[in-house]
C-alpha cells in the first residue's frame, strides 16, 4: 500500500512539473495543487510507518526482559533443588578420599623420576652433540689437510710446468740465435762471393798492367794489415800482462792487507751470487737495451762458439782489452780485484785470471 502511494505521488509530481513547463497557467495551478496533495499523503504515510516501527521495538524489548527474568527464576529454583544432592556427593567424595591412602608421595616420586629421566636424556643428548661436533671438526680438519695437500701439489705442478716452459723458451732462443748466426754467416759468405765475382768481372774488363798492379797493391795492403794486426795484438797482450802484474800482483803484495792477499789467491764464485745487490737477472729484465752489445767478433776467423766452464784456459787474445767489461756494476756484476777481469765471450760473460788465462767464473747467455 505504501509503495503504491509513493509511486502515485512521484508520478503525479513529475506530471505536474511537465505541465508547468508546457501547459497554460490555469492547468499549471491545477497540477501544482494535485502535487501538493500527493506529497502530503506521502508524508503522512511515512509518519505512520515510523510510529509502527517504534511500537514494534518497544514490544520486542518488553518480551526480552520478561523472558530473561523467567529464565533466571527457573535457574535459581533448579540450583536450590540440586544443592543438597551436590553436598551429599561432596561429602561422599571426601569420605572416599579419607578412606583411600594418600597418593601425594607416589606422585612426588613419579615427578622426581620423570625429572631424572629428563636430565639423563638431556645429558645423553649433550654427549651426542659433543661427539658429533668433535667428529665434524675432525672431518673438517682432514678436509682442510687434504685441500692443502692438493694445493701444494698443484703449486708444485705449476712450478714444474713453468720451469719446463722457461727451459723450452731458453732452448728456442738459443736455437734462434744459432740459426741467426748461421744465416748471418751465410749472408756474409754470399756477399763476399758476389763481391769477388764482381771484382773478377771488373778485373776481366781491365786487361793488362793495371789489373796486375791492382792485385799487387791489394796483396801488399793485406799483408801490411795482417802485420799491423799481429803487432797490435802483441803489444796489447804485453800491455795486459804488464798492467795485470802492476794492478794485481803489486797491489796485493805491497798494500799489506791480508784479506786482499787471500782474495787475490782465490775467487768466491758462490758468495756474490747469494748477495741480493748483484741481481743481474732482474736488472736485465728492466734494462734490456744495456745487454745488447751487438755482434761479437772473435780474434780468429774460423773460431766457433764452445761452451766454457770453470777451470778452462783461454788464449790471451780472447781476454784482450777490447773484450773487457770496464764497468761491471752497470750489469750488476761484482767488482774485480788483482789479476781478475770480466770479459765478454760471445753471449757469455767470463771472469778470467789474466796471469794464467784460467776461467774462474762464467755466466752463460748473459747478453741478448
Amino acid at each position: 500500500m505504501d509503495i503504491t502511494i509513493f509511486l502515485k505521488g512521484s508520478a503525479l509530481s513529475a506530471l505536474a512539473l511537465a505541465l508547468a513547463f508546457v501547459a497554460p497557467p490555469e492547468a499549471a495551478e491545477a497540477a501544482n495543487t494535485a502535487s501538493a496533495e500527493a506529497s502530503g499523503e506521502f508524508e503522512q504515510a511515512r509518519q505512520d510507518r515510523r510510529a509502527n516501527r517504534s511500537e514494534r521495538r518497544a514490544q520486542r524489548q518488553s518480551n526480552r526482559q520478561s523472558n530473561r527474568r523467567a529464565n533466571r527464576s527457573e535457574r535459581r529454583a533448579q540450583r536450590q533443588e540440586s544443592r543438597p544432592a551436590n553436598r551429599g556427593r561432596q561429602f561422599q567424595q571426601r569420605g572416599n578420599r579419607s578412606a583411600e591412602p594418600d597418593a601425594r608421595p607416589v606422585q612426588r616420586q613419579q615427578r622426581t623420576e620423570r625429572r631424572s629421566e629428563r636430565r639423563q636424556q638431556r645429558t645423553e643428548n649433550r654427549g651426542e652433540r659433543r661427539t658429533q661436533r668433535t667428529e665434524n671438526r675432525g672431518e673438517r680438519r682432514a678436509q682442510r689437510s687434504e685441500n692443502r695437500g692438493q694445493n701444494v701439489q698443484r703449486r708444485t705442478e705449476r712450478r714444474g710446468e713453468r720451469r719446463v716452459e722457461r727451459r723450452g723458451d731458453r732452448v728456442e732462443r738459443r736455437t734462434e740465435r744459432r740459426g741467426n748466426r748461421v744465416e748471418r754467416r751465410g749472408d756474409r759468405r754470399t756477399e763476399r762471393r758476389v763481391e769477388r765475382r764482381s771484382e773478377r768481372r771488373a778485373d776481366r774488363g781491365n786487361r793488362g798492367f793495371d789489373r796486375r798492379s791492382d792485385r799487387r797493391v791489394e796483396r801488399r795492403d793485406r799483408r801490411s794489415d795482417r802485420r799491423f794486426d799481429r803487432r797490435r795484438d802483441r803489444t796489447e797482450n804485453r800491455r795486459i800482462r804488464r798492467d795485470g802484474y802492476r794492478n794485481g800482483y803489486r797491489d796485493g803484495r805491497r798494500n799489506g792487507a791480508r784479506a786482499e792477499r787471500r782474495n787475490h789467491r782465490r775467487w768466491d764464485r758462490r758468495g756474490w751470487r747469494s748477495d741480493r745487490r748483484y741481481g743481474w737477472q732482474r736488472h736485465r729484465q728492466a734494462n734490456r737495451s744495456i745487454f745488447r752489445l751487438g755482434r761479437y767478433y772473435a780474434p780468429f776467423r774460423a773460431h766457433r762458439y764452445s761452451r766454457l766452464r770453470t777451470g778452462f784456459f783461454l788464449d790471451s787474445l780472447f781476454f784482450s782489452s777490447r773484450y773487457y767489461i770496464n764497468d761491471p756494476w752497470a750489469y750488476r756484476l761484482p767488482q774485480v780485484y788483482g789479476p781478475y777481469r770480466w770479459v765478454r765471450y760471445y753471449d757469455d760473460v767470463v771472469l778470467v785470471d789474466i796471469y794464467t788465462g784460467e776461467v774462474v767464473d762464467v755466466i752463460h747467455d748473459f747478453f741478448w
